[in-house]
């Protein structure tokens, strides 16, 4: 039986599978999954209330507003506090920036120190490490509810701070210490040859190669820490109340008519910050992730 001859320059077209059906069918489905609820607050956090008290979620606004943005981050009242999100949207940001740089400066000079300094218990100090990453955080709570309050710094920023730092310590440290161990040890003895110490090889060395895992961990500690709700609320007072708790207050305040489109509005803007920094660097965050989960 003849074969089909196909002009010079041309690709034979590919004939979709079964299977290939099923896999574009399968993230279809996903894909609405996740983008249905999305368009719906979006699309009700652009309606006014008249159009959203008409019932159809899906529809698209006829008339877009954007008060009720407006009013989620500067007017919303939870209490007698009427100033919306942006009060916990700054305290967040003091949360964030030094626990992320905190967390991550700490855990890849333990990563890097386990693998290339190797100390006498470096492995029972790595499995406490990794022993600490699975202990529930609600056991913990009460605990350290003591030990910040002996430090005096219980209902501060900085107790919280701390909170996130060392919880965020265990998993940071495995990758790093995976990612690091993926780096050939030549480059190591060869820097130890020419007479580098601990901080030259880390500085010189270790830190210019590990770009795609500072990323990972930058993510995961952004994210984490930005939509954290439980610690914020155990550890902080109203008036220094993360983005979350400011949320949670403005969604489940009884007080006058339950605005939606404000609610949707005040949950969009509480997700920007995690997003965005995902979007922009994601390429690196599948290069680090993947590098940093193969040895170990």
């Amino acid at each position: 039986m003849a074969e089909a001859v196909h002009p010079r320059g041309t690709k034979p077209r590919r004939r979709l599978s079964g299977r290939n059906i099923m896999l574009y069918g399968t993230l279809l489905v996903f894909s609405l999954y996740y983008i249905l609820p999305l368009w719906v607050m979006v699309m009700t956090s652009l309606k006014g209330m008249p159009e959203v008290r008409l019932g159809n979620i899906f529809a698209p606004p006829v008339e877009i507003t954007f008060e009720p943005w407006v009013k989620a981050w500067a007017e919303a009242c939870t209490g007698l506090n009427c100033d919306g999100l942006s009060r916990g949207f700054w305290n967040s940001v003091r949360i964030l920036i030094p626990s992320v740089i905190l967390s991550i400066i700490v855990a890849s000079v333990n990563g890097y120190a386990l693998v290339n300094w190797r100390f006498k218990g470096s492995d029972v100090f790595f499995t406490i490490l990794i022993f600490g990453s699975f202990i529930p955080y609600q056991v913990m709570l009460y605990p350290i509810v003591i030990l910040l309050r002996e430090m005096g710094l219980y209902g501060t920023l900085w107790g919280l701070v701390v909170v996130h730092t060392i919880f965020g310590m265990p998993i940071l440290t495995l990758l790093f210490r995976n990612y690091f161990s993926s780096i050939p040890e030549e480059l190591f003895k060869a820097a130890r040859v020419d007479g580098a110490g601990f901080w030259g090889i880390y500085f010189r060395i270790m830190l210019p190669m590990s770009l795609p895992i500072f990323v990972v961990a930058l993510i995961l500690q952004v994210t984490g820490i930005w939509n954290d709700f439980l610690f914020g609320v155990v550890y902080t007072k109203p008036d220094l109340y993360p983005m979350t708790v400011q949320l949670n207050n403005i969604v489940n305040s009884v007080q006058g008519v339950k605005e939606y489109n404000v609610n949707m509005a005040a949950t969009l803007l509480t997700g920007l910050v995690p997003l965005i920094i995902y979007f922009v660097s994601g390429k690196l965050f599948v290069r680090g992730i993947a590098a940093g989960a193969v040895k170990g």
